[in-house]
């Protein structure tokens, strides 16, 4: 059996700059809008339209106003360092899941021709994921500090992740809320390995 030196360790700071891009690519975005003619959230997710299936990606990048913007920009940037903690590569696939799960899930739930853009979908995604990655596999020591971050993320936002899924206002996507959630769920549950099983080539 042949074992494969430890990758390098990333620095802890490093972590945190893909959520940071993130947010600064969808301001970018934003300002690109505001500034050109026309407008970009007509590449949001058109649901029942298979065209706009390009929304799964690009509809996450979009907001309908600054004020849509800025009410995503800051738990996102909260709940997307908390994830990224683990990785800069566990923070994109955790996306990657978030996106697909939760566009796929408003693309198939909503009214057809519903126009879906923002990044709440996200943002529900990875409260999903600190949440119920306390249940993955791991150490023991890492289980109990998850659970604790768990419960103050919970405290924090717990009653307004609620609300956008079961008392939403008019124009706000309860489905894209609850599929984002469903997803970072999932990503949790399924995106750990067992230990011994890493840096491993059985031969």
């Amino acid at each position: 059996m042949t074992v494969a030196p430890p990758p390098k360790p990333q620095h802890p700071l490093g972590r945190f700059a893909s959520p940071v891009l993130l947010v600064v690519a969808m301001w970018v975005v934003q300002l690109a809008d505001a500034v050109l003619p026309g407008s970009f959230t007509g590449f949001g997710l058109r649901s029942w339209d298979v065209a706009g299936l390009g929304g799964i990606v690009l509809g996450p990048l979009l907001h309908a106003s600054w004020a849509h913007l800025i009410a995503n920009s800051v738990p996102l940037l909260v709940l997307g360092c908390l994830v990224a903690v683990e990785g800069t590569r566990r923070f994109w696939a955790v996306t990657a899941v978030v996106a697909v799960v939760g566009g796929l899930g408003t693309w198939v739930v909503n009214a057809p021709g519903t126009l879906t853009v923002g990044a709440s979908g996200l943002v529900f995604g990875y409260f999903g994921y600190v949440v119920m990655r306390v249940f993955a596999p791991g150490r023991v020591a890492h289980r109990i500090l998850y659970a604790v971050i768990a419960l103050i993320v919970i405290a924090v936002y717990g009653g307004s992740m609620l609300a956008g899924v079961v008392g939403v206002a008019d124009g706000v996507s309860w489905q894209a809320h609850l599929f984002g959630a469903i997803g970072g769920a999932a990503a949790a549950l399924a995106g750990r390995r067992p230990r011994a099983d890493r840096g491993a080539l059985r031969v």
